[in-house]
C-alpha cells in the first residue's frame, strides 16, 4: 500500500539528533552475478497488500494452488519457483532478513505476518540455492529485507470495496524503531458454481499483524538489529463447517558489519519462532446438499529456532565468506476425528523433531569482465521423537500407537557459477545442488480435502535437486532483458500418491467415501525438468515502463518402483507456461496508472493427471492520485475482465474458482 514516498513529495530530511542506521546485514555477495535473480529493489513490488500476490509478477513464482493467500488454507501458501513440483510445503526458502519465515511444522508461509508495507525490498534467487541459504532452498530462495528503523516517518492507509474487503495498515517510527500493524477482513465468495448446495459457503478471512523493530549502530562500528512480531488469522475454507486459525510470533537478534578494504565482515543472528494452527475439515453429502464434520484439528503447537554466524573478506579481485547455521524444529498436532453417530470418536497425536546443522564456505574471483564463483555447503539432518498415537474417545483405549524410528542424512551440496560481461550484455552459466528435508507436517500429520484423504509418511526421505543452467541478457539506458535455460533433476520429490478409490475402507485412514481417493505423501523416484525464463523491462521516455516475464517449464515425473502409475505424468499443479506483463504509466504530475496481466496455462489439480484446470488469464488496473504531496487516493480494480479462474477440482468433478472482477478504493498519507 506505502511507497518509499509519494514521488510528489520532497524526501524528508532527518534532524541532526536523529540515529539513522543502516540494517544488520551483509551485502549480497559478489558471487550472485552468476546465477538467475530477479529484484525487485523498487516501490513497484509493493502495488498490493498481499505480498504472494505480488511476487507472482516474476516468472514461476506461484502457491502451491492458483488461490493467492487472500483465499487459500494456510496448509497450501508454500511458495514454489520454477513449477518444477508445486507443494503445500513449499520448495523454496523464504527469508526475512535471513531469518526463515517457513512455518516450523508445515513449512508453509503465512502471508498475513508479512504485510508488504514493512518490507523493504525483494530478490528471488531462482535455482538451488546453498551458501547461507541451506536447507529447504530447494527451487530457489525468496530474500526478503525489512524496512529499518532510521528517521521518522508515519504511514498510514486504509481501503475497502468488493466482496466485503476492508484493511488498514500504519507503520510508524522515530529513533531507531519501527512499529507496524495491519488489519485486514474479507467476506470473500463462494468458490463453487456449477452443482453449488447447501454444503457451500464463502470464502473469508480475518486477519491483524503487528512488529517493532529497532535498529542502531554500536559505537565499536557493528550494526545491530532486534525484531518482534505476531500474527493471527481466521478463515473460512468455503464449506459448512471448514475453517481455521493460524496464529504465530517471532523474534530475532542481528549483528553485522559490512566487510571494507583490510577489515572483515561479519554476521550473527539468533531467531525464533512460534507457531499454531487450528483446522476443521469436512466431508461433503450426497448433492452438496450438507456437510459432516471429518477432522478437527484443534492445535498445532511448533517451535523452530536457529543460530547462523558468518565472516566475509575482501582481498582484491578476491571475495570469501564461510560461515555455519542450525535450525531446530518441533511440533506435535492434537486432532479429533472419525465422526460417527454425532460426534467424533477418536483422538490424535502426531509429531515429532528434527535440526539440521550446516556449514559453508563461498568464494567470487572477479577479474575485469570475468566471474568466477563457487561454494560448498555439507548439512547434517535428523529427525527424531516421532510419534503417533490414536485413542477411542469414549474409554481411552489406543487404537494406534506408533514410534518410527528416528531418521538422518548428511548432504553436501553446493554452487558453481561463471560470467562474463560484453559491454551492455552478458553471458553465464552455472551449475547446482541442494535438497530440502521433509517438513513435520508430512511426515507426521495425514489431512483432508473434501472426501479426498492424504495419509502422512513417517520414512520420508529428504529431496535433492541438481541442476544446470545458462543465461545472457542486455542491460542498455532504459531497458533490459534476459533469458535463462534451465535443466533439473528432482530426486526423491514428495508427491501425494493416489494408492486408493471410494467408497472403500482402508486401513489406518478408514473409510473413504464415494467421489473421494485415498493418498499417501511418498518419495517417487524423480522429476526431470527443462525450461526457459524471459524477462524485460522498458522505459519508454519518462513517462512510461513496461515490463514483462515468461516461463515455460516442460517437467516429467519418472515415479519408478514406489509409484508406476505417475511415469510420464506431469507434476500436479505445475503448468507448463506462466507469463506477465506491466504498464507504468505517469499519467500527470498527480495521477499514475498501472496495468498488471498474468496468463498461466492449464494444470493438473492431482498427480494422475485427470482432474485438468483450464488456462486463466487476469488483468488489475490500478490507479493512483496524489491530492497533495502527503496524501494519496486509490482505486484498484481486480480481475478487470472477470475471467474464470479454476482453483480446483474434486474426483466428482466440481470446480471451485478465484475471485471475480472486485473493486477497491483507498486512501493513503505519507509523513
Amino acid at each position: 500500500m506505502f511507497d518509499a514516498a509519494l514521488e510528489t513529495a520532497p524526501a524528508p530530511e532527518a534532524p541532526v539528533s536523529e540515529v539513522v542506521v543502516t540494517g544488520a546485514r551483509l551485502p549480497p555477495s559478489a558471487g550472485e552475478g552468476a546465477f538467475a535473480i530477479t529484484s525487485l529493489a523498487d516501490p513497484a513490488w509493493a502495488r498490493g497488500a498481499r505480498l504472494d500476490e505480488q511476487l507472482a509478477r516474476a516468472p514461476g513464482v506461484s502457491l502451491f494452488r492458483r488461490t493467492s493467500s487472500l483465499a487459500a488454507n494456510p496448509t497450501t501458501q508454500g511458495l514454489s519457483l520454477r513449477a518444477i513440483a508445486p507443494s503445500g510445503a513449499g520448495r523454496a526458502l523464504v527469508t526475512l532478513d535471513g531469518v526463515p519465515q517457513n512455518d516450523p511444522f508445515g513449512g508453509w508461509v503465512i502471508w498475513s505476518g508479512l504485510p508488504s508495507e514493512t518490507i523493504q525490498d525483494v530478490r528471488i534467487v531462482r535455482g538451488a540455492g546453498a551458501q547461507a541459504y541451506g536447507a529447504g532452498a530447494l527451487t530457489g530462495v525468496v530474500a526478503l529485507t525489512g524496512r529499518d528503523g532510521g528517521a521518522p516517518v508515519l504511514e498510514a492507509g486504509a481501503e475497502a470495496g468488493g466482496q466485503g474487503y476492508r484493511r488498514a495498515a500504519v507503520n510508524a517510527g522515530a529513533g531507531g524503531f519501527l512499529a507496524s500493524a495491519t488489519a485486514e477482513r474479507s467476506d470473500g465468495w463462494t468458490p463453487v458454481r456449477a452443482g453449488r448446495g447447501a454444503a457451500d459457503e464463502p470464502l473469508a478471512l480475518d486477519a491483524w499483524s503487528a512488529a517493532l523493530r529497532y535498529d542502531a549502530r554500536l559505537s565499536s562500528g557493528p550494526a545491530m538489529a532486534a525484531r518482534v512480531a505476531v500474527y493471527d488469522e481466521n478463515r473460512r475454507s468455503g464449506l459448512v463447517g471448514a475453517d481455521s486459525r493460524s496464529r504465530g510470533a517471532q523474534a530475532s537478534l542481528t549483528f553485522a558489519q559490512a566487510p571494507a578494504e583490510g577489515r572483515n565482515g561479519w554476521r550473527l543472528q539468533a531467531w525464533t519462532l512460534v507457531s499454531d494452527l487450528q483446522n476443521r475439515s469436512v466431508a461433503v453429502g450426497a448433492g452438496r446438499a450438507f456437510t459432516t464434520p471429518a477432522n478437527d484439528q484443534f492445535e498445532t503447537p511448533a517451535h523452530g529456532y536457529g543460530f547462523n554466524a558468518a565472516m566475509r573478506g575482501v582481498r582484491g579481485p578476491l571475495e570469501w565468506e564461510i560461515g555455519a547455521d542450525l535450525r531446530a524444529a518441533e511440533g506435535e498436532t492434537h486432532e479429533r476425528f472419525r465422526y460417527m453417530s454425532g460426534q467424533f470418536t477418536r483422538l490424535r497425536e502426531a509429531g515429532g523433531q528434527t535440526t539440521t546443522l550446516g556449514a559453508y564456505a563461498d568464494a567470487s574471483w572477479t577479474a575485469g569482465p570475468w566471474l568466477v564463483t563457487g561454494d560448498l555447503r555439507l548439512d547434517h539432518w535428523r529427525a527424531f521423537d516421532a510419534r503417533r498415537r490414536e485413542y477411542d474417545v469414549q474409554t481411552g483405549a489406543a487404537t494406534l500407537a506408533e514410534t518410527p524410528a528416528g531418521r538422518s542424512a548428511t548432504t553436501p551440496t553446493g554452487r558453481i557459477g561463471l560470467r562474463r560481461d560484453l559491454g551492455p550484455g552478458f553471458v553465464r552459466t552455472a551449475a547446482y545442488a541442494g535438497f530440502r528435508p521433509p517438513s513435520l507436517n508430512e511426515l507426521h500429520r495425514p489431512f483432508r480435502v473434501g472426501n479426498d484423504v492424504t495419509e502422512a509418511n513417517a520414512a520420508l526421505k529428504p529431496e535433492r535437486l541438481y541442476g544446470v543452467e545458462a543465461g545472457a541478457g542486455l542491460e542498455g539506458q532504459g531497458a533490459s532483458l534476459a533469458a535463462t535455460l534451465f535443466l533439473n533433476r528432482l530426486e526423491d520429490p514428495v508427491a501425494n500418491v493416489t494408492i486408493g478409490q471410494g467408497p472403500a475402507t482402508f486401513p489406518t485412514a478408514g473409510f473413504i467415501p464415494a467421489g473421494g481417493v485415498l493418498r499417501q505423501r511418498r518419495n517417487v523416484g524423480r522429476i526431470d525438468a527443462v525450461g526457459l525464463e524471459v524477462e524485460g523491462r522498458a522505459s519508454l521516455g519518462e513517462r512510461l515502463v513496461l515490463t514483462g516475464a515468461v516461463m515455460a517449464t516442460d517437467a516429467e515425473v519418472d515415479g519408478g518402483a514406489q509409484a508406476p502409475q505417475l511415469t510420464g505424468k506431469r507434476p500436479a499443479q505445475a503448468p507448463r507456461v506462466a507469463a506477465s506483463a506491466g504498464l507504468e504509466w505517469r499519467a500527470s504530475k498527480r495521477l499514475d496508472l498501472f496495468l498488471a496481466a498474468r496468463h498461466e496455462g492449464a494444470r493438473f489439480d492431482d498427480d494422475l493427471n485427470t482432474r485438468r484446470l483450464q488456462a486463466a488469464t487476469t488483468v488489475n488496473l490500478l490507479a493512483r492520485y496524489a491530492l497533495n504531496p502527503s496524501t494519496r487516493l486509490e482505486l484498484d480494480l481486480r480481475n478487470a475482465l472477470d475471467a474464470d479462474v479454476a482453483t480446483g477440482r474434486t474426483g466428482d468433478g466440481v470446480t471451485s474458482y478465484d475471485a471475480p472482477r472486485s473493486l477497491r478504493v483507498g486512501i493513503t498519507y505519507v509523513r
